[in-house]
């Protein structure tokens, strides 16, 4: 897989401890980059500051103490109820210590988070939370959050979920029988596995309502039918014909559960796609017109603009500087200019082993599937277009966009969507199994 594809989203991960339901409302997430136990016991001023050596790192009292008494203020400000204080210094404690294994191991398998990556998700939240990124400080202070421990806290969380990626996710298995029941069930059940935005025209008909009566309604349905094929405004014939509830608000029923559908509906709903509108449909109180106006679901039809790009990666490390990585693919894309074959210097020089040997062509790929800064110049390229060497939070490279298409994914969609939703079922557990497996596996003495 290469580096530069981004991991499936994954479902809220169940954590050990009730408390840490606090840590997860406030964004943040415990212990602070700790000096080693060595270096503390050098000056022998230090050690009584300590709570727990954890195998060439420690947690500080200072920061449990920090992080407890930011869960009392918490909890105080929700009316929660929180353990004995000793209980819950207890728990506290435990998940700094498990935190400062996690931090230790992501350290040695080599995961950053450069500064541009952190600001670019800060920025995110604050969109999130319709506020300027300039905003946010100000707003933290307000409630007592210091921003430099905020951006710390922030970038500890986003190291920890891509060491719980690499080390959890990517390691749960997904059988072909598991992903061929997921979908038979899809399959039988499209409606009820979908959610639906809809609108509606209702034509109605009086109590006890005659032959005649049912006729003159079914005649203002078929006319409203009618204008809706000739590419009518669906909300004002709505405003105009409609005696539903709705009408005035152009027939909106917004987003229903299929399986909280009127059956009247749930019969229909079934074969229509987005901005797809029923036939005048009778029921005993009179005519509806159904519109599907959005379907959040995993069977609906989907297209997709795929792109067929090639790259090269140059991973700077303690050998290779920024400097040097850059200047080694300016000079290979001078090469490649030339007129030398860009697969063959990919072959020599690439550092991504996901395509590095198929000449740096990552075959077709989805919107989305790649972090945003290389899918920023793959979008903006040209067919044929040599980017200039840019960086990436994986390291500098140079692409080429091969070709355009627009790609039916309905049923890849599907596959993609039941894999998740097979990977989430397991993922608690197998989170429990792997935090319980590096906690026994370290070495922790506690000071507390």
């Amino acid at each position: 897989i290469s580096p530069v594809r981004l991991s499936k989203r994954i479902a809220p991960i169940k954590v050990m401890f009730k408390i840490n339901i606090l840590f997860i409302s406030l964004g943040l997430t415990l212990g602070v980059s700790a000096p080693s136990a060595q270096e503390l016991s050098n000056t022998g001023q230090f050690l009584e500051g300590v709570a727990a050596i954890v195998g060439e790192g420690v947690v500080l009292k200072t920061e449990l103490d920090r992080q407890q008494d930011l869960i009392i203020m918490r909890a105080t400000q929700a009316q929660m109820e929180l353990p004995p204080a000793h209980i819950l210094r207890e728990q506290v404690l435990e998940r700094l210590i498990i935190e400062e294994i996690q931090m230790q191991r992501a350290s040695r398998i080599g995961i950053q988070i450069s500064d541009q990556m952190l600001n670019q998700a800060i920025a995110q939240i604050a969109q999130n939370n319709n506020m300027a990124f300039e905003d946010l400080p100000a707003l933290l202070a307000e409630d007592g959050i210091n921003y430099g421990e905020y951006r710390r806290d922030m970038r500890k969380q986003m190291i920890l979920e891509q060491l719980k990626r690499i080390d959890v996710v990517q390691r749960i298995s997904v059988t072909p029988r598991e992903i061929e029941a997921c979908i038979a069930d899809l399959d039988d059940n499209a409606v009820v596995n979908s959610n639906y935005n809809l609108s509606h025209i209702f034509i109605s008909v009086p109590a006890n309502a005659t032959n005649e009566q049912f006729a003159e309604a079914a005649a203002e349905a078929n006319d409203v039918y009618t204008q809706l094929q000739n590419g009518a405004n669906f909300g004002s014939l709505s405003i105009q014909h409609s005696d539903g509830d709705t009408a005035l608000q152009g027939g909106s029923l917004g987003w229903r559960e299929g399986g909280q559908l009127p059956s009247l509906f749930f019969d229909v709903v079934g074969d229509m796609n987005s901005d797809d509108f029923s036939e005048p449909i009778r029921a005993i109180s009179g005519y509806h017109i159904v519109k599907v106006n959005q379907v959040q679901g995993v069977t609906q039809k989907s297209e997709i603009e795929q792109t067929r790009i090639r790259h090269i990666l140059i991973t700077p490390d303690q050998i290779i500087d920024e400097e040097t990585a850059k200047q080694r693919l300016e000079d290979a894309r001078e090469r490649i200019v030339g007129g030398e074959d860009f697969g063959e210097i990919a072959k020599l020089i690439s550092d991504d082993p996901g395509s590095a040997n198929a000449g740096g062509e990552m075959g077709w790929t989805n919107p989305g599937e790649f972090v945003p800064e290389f899918e920023e110049v793959a979008n903006n390229s040209e067919i044929g277009e040599l980017s200039e060497p840019f960086r990436s939070r994986f390291g500098w490279h140079i692409l080429e966009t091969l070709e355009r298409r627009i790609y039916d994914n309905t049923e890849d969609l599907k596959e993609s969507n039941c894999i998740q939703r097979v990977r989430n079922g397991k993922l608690d557990n197998e989170t429990e199994l792997w935090v319980r497996r590096i906690r026994d596996e370290a070495f922790v003495e506690s000071r507390i």
